[in-house]
């Protein structure tokens, strides 16, 4: 979903970096196909967003190197199915730290960087999960749901600065993270939904895009909720 996002802000005229760990095959060739219709439009920077301490020198390095920041979609995060009273102590802890303290971080210096340029959006990644509960997902079911309270109270706090906040919440899509779902999973889930069919990447991609974009200025501190009507 993160390529695909830095993929279609680059066709909407943004300037687009892709912070992960690695360099995936995908976001390799979506950088190829991005510059060669516009030179300089998708870019990589390689980053842990768990090393939380490094994260004020990324937002300088990147605001050094690429000018004002505009927009910050917090994508990033990690999943680990299985109850909870079987989870480890440190699985829950490393959830917790990349789904949650690091996007509030990063958050934190990349909102003063916009204040000082005038103003900004950000888009954090949460889920479903957040708003219906899931066996098996209660430790990542928190880590979102938290995204969803950080989106409305930042939102009250950097608005009068010209800076929107707003969130997404994905149902199920084809991820990383929902692979390891049988068939037989994947078709409950569509059957549970209003739509009967599970979300497309471009289905977020699209409302990504929106909160991004002009139509949505007066748009701020909401969850836009994109499952099939899983949650209705």
């Amino acid at each position: 979903m993160g390529v695909g996002i830095a993929r279609r802000m680059t066709q909407c005229g943004f300037t687009s970096i892709v912070i992960a760990r690695t360099e995936s095959d995908a976001l390799a060739d979506a950088r190829r196909e991005a510059n060669a219709a516009q030179p300089g439009s998708l870019h990589f920077v390689p980053f842990d967003l768990a090393e939380i301490d490094g994260i004020p020198d990324l937002v300088k390095g990147l605001r050094r190197d690429f000018g004002p920041i505009y927009g910050l979609v917090n994508n990033a995060g990690v999943s680990s199915d299985g109850v909870l009273v079987l989870m480890s102590t440190r699985q829950i802890e490393q959830m917790v730290r990349l789904n949650t303290t690091s996007p509030i971080v990063l958050t934190k210096h990349v909102v003063g960087v916009m204040m000082s340029d005038g103003g900004g959006r950000i888009v954090n990644i949460a889920s479903v999960a957040a708003i219906t509960g899931y066996s098996g997902l209660a430790a990542y079911s928190a880590t979102k749901a938290s995204l969803l309270g950080f989106t409305r109270s930042l939102a009250r706090e950097v608005g009068r600065m010209g800076i929107n906040v707003n969130a997404v919440a994905p149902g199920f899509f084809d991820s990383d993270m929902t692979r390891s779902l049988s068939e037989e999973q994947r078709q409950k889930v569509a059957r549970r939904s209003a739509l009967k069919r599970l979300v497309d990447v471009e289905d977020v991609v699209n409302a990504v895009e929106f909160l991004l974009g002009d139509r949505s200025k007066n748009i701020t501190g909401t969850v836009l909720t994109v499952d099939a009507g899983n949650s209705a």
